[in-house]
């Protein structure tokens, strides 16, 4: 929800993925979210209201994914940022594709993550936009050296 404004409960409570960034998880739920506990804590308040899966996105610290089976958080990929205009919506949107391709929520946060990060690496927000194999060659890099 950008820009960050109040949901009422009754409407989160018919969210299936909610992806805020620090500062709407704060206007979400009231809590300050400057550390991964934090946004440990925001996405467990978002989960008491409803919502099924929460992914707090923290900029160059990557991001943090609630829901009822725990939490698991996805570095940010490696990379020398130019421009971060439209990582939220890249993130957001293959986030989409991920869940919809029968992705697990794990694997589609990580998905996410290593496309939003590329996302950075240009300049402007459409033409920062990653392909798919540049995408998944950089979540192989990833695995590999971890």
């Amino acid at each position: 929800p950008a820009p960050a404004q109040p949901i009422p409960d009754h409407a989160l409570s018919k969210v299936s993925v909610l992806t805020p960034n620090e500062v709407e998880a704060e206007m979400l739920t009231g809590v300050k979210v400057r550390s991964l506990s934090d946004a440990a804590t925001a996405g467990r308040k978002l989960l008491e209201k409803g919502v099924q899966s929460v992914v707090v996105t923290l900029g160059d610290k990557g991001a943090l994914l609630v829901n009822e089976e725990g939490e698991l958080h996805v570095p940010a990929l490696p990379v020398k940022p130019v421009d971060t205009t439209g990582a939220g919506d890249c993130f957001s949107g293959a986030l989409g594709v991920a869940i919809a391709e029968g992705l697990s929520m794990r694997e589609a946060v990580a998905f996410a993550n290593a496309a939003a990060g590329l996302s950075t690496t240009k300049i402007g927000a459409q033409e920062g936009i990653p392909k798919r194999e540049e995408v998944e060659q950089a979540l192989k890099k990833t695995l590999n050296a971890g």
